[in-house]
């Protein structure tokens, strides 16, 4: 049988103040177009279907768009939870979904309670059995008075062994003649961060080995890390990654959907597919005259800016108007270095006048601006006189 493993669309995420919406419809709409072009007998996401776990109206619309062109293509569509999810929320979607031929699981579940989904593949006839662990929060495998008392090490085993006891008893769903999926939302040892993942849910007492699947599993299908990415074990353990770059840490990543043949009695073989939509994220950097030169490359990607000049009044400013898909604008590091070297020499009294220390300050920053500084002497006059006629 074949089937698409997909995760981390984080639907309604932002970046610097700018909606992405549009760029996650159309990789959604891409993500829809490749599982019915592939003819794929079943969709697992892998969690992360929201950024937030209170969705905007417009992202819960698209998400359920989604879902319903997917299973609109004759697949079987199985979804989970993800730490940035609901699962409250996606539990109260559950019976509409249901209605609809789509699972959604947002809370674990013992196996015969759907925890394991069975199913025949459309194609080939083959039985199927998906063993569903959403996003697990520590504080469920530790209890408040437990990360008192007990050591981290001692906290990141219990989790680890709660984890290893979910997975053996939903393996045991598992049927010899089947094909044989986990589908589950987790950080795995030795994976490695894209960079947009939500660290405060990814530290040490979240890992789990990859040892803690089943070894008769054809398929362990994973979610929460965006780097594409496979792990070492007994059994096939991968991450698809983001359809989506999701922040600038990720620009330099092929978002790809993994498309996965399977059948019963050997490990299933997949391929990569690259998802083209969206707009791109980039770093550039130069000049304003450097920038305004390279500027029709860019395209319509969204741009982090490290600018080679002091910083200055309107500088920004003058940049988003030459390149209007800046959504950050800095002074680059390596150019705009502190100050080093002699303070500037103060009068002999060894008291500078507020003139005298704002432009020591603007030296120390790297600002050089005299419509800056004539601004504060203005300022510092008005506001003086002010006092003194009070």
């Amino acid at each position: 049988m074949r089937f698409l493993h997909t995760s981390d669309w984080h639907i309604g995420k932002s970046l610097k103040g700018r909606s992405r919406l549009d760029d996650q419809e159309a990789v959604l709409r891409e993500v829809v177009g490749i599982a019915r072009a592939q003819e794929v007998d079943a969709v697992l996401v892998a969690g992360d279907v929201y950024d937030s776990a209170a969705p905007s109206a417009e992202a819960q619309r698209l998400a359920v768009q989604t879902l319903l062109g997917l299973r609109g293509t004759g697949a079987e569509v199985i979804v989970i939870a993800g730490n940035h999810d609901h699962p409250r929320s996606f539990e109260a979607y559950r019976p509409l979904m249901r209605a609809a031929g789509i699972t959604m699981v947002g809370t674990v579940r013992r196996a015969e309670k759907g925890g394991v989904v069975a199913f025949t593949a459309r194609g080939t006839g083959e039985p199927v059995r998906v063993a569903l662990l959403p996003f697990l929060s520590q504080r469920y495998a530790v209890r408040a008075s437990e990360l008192v008392t007990q050591t981290p090490a001692e906290n990141s085993a219990k989790y680890d062994q709660m984890v290893r006891d979910l997975l053996a008893a939903l393996s045991r769903g598992f049927d010899d003649n089947a094909v044989n999926l986990v589908l589950a939302h987790l950080t795995v040892t030795g994976g490695r961060f894209g960079g947009g993942e939500r660290l405060a849910q990814s530290i040490f007492d979240y890992y789990v080995p990859a040892t803690a699947f089943p070894a008769d599993a054809h398929y362990v299908a994973l979610g929460h890390l965006h780097r594409r990415q496979t792990l070492p074990a007994p059994c096939p353990v991968e991450y698809c990654g983001s359809p989506l770059a999701v922040d600038f840490g990720e620009e330099d990543y092929v978002p790809v959907v993994r498309v996965v043949d399977a059948a019963p009695g050997v490990p299933a073989k997949g391929v990569d597919i690259p998802v083209t939509a969206g707009r791109r994220l980039r770093t550039v950097r130069g000049t304003v005259a450097e920038l305004a030169e390279a500027a029709a490359e860019y395209g319509d990607a969204l741009l982090r800016v490290w600018v080679r000049e002091p910083a200055r009044a309107g500088l920004r400013e003058q940049v988003q108007e030459l390149l209007p898909n800046a959504l950050e604008v800095r002074i680059d590091p390596e150019f705009a270095a502190a100050a080093t070297g002699s303070r500037p020499s103060r009068p002999a009294d060894g008291q500078g006048g507020p003139a005298d220390l704002f432009h020591e300050y603007l030296g120390t920053q790297n600002i050089a601006d005299e419509r800056v500084e004539a601004l504060f002497a203005a300022l510092h006059d008005e506001t003086v006189g002010a006092d003194r006629h009070g």
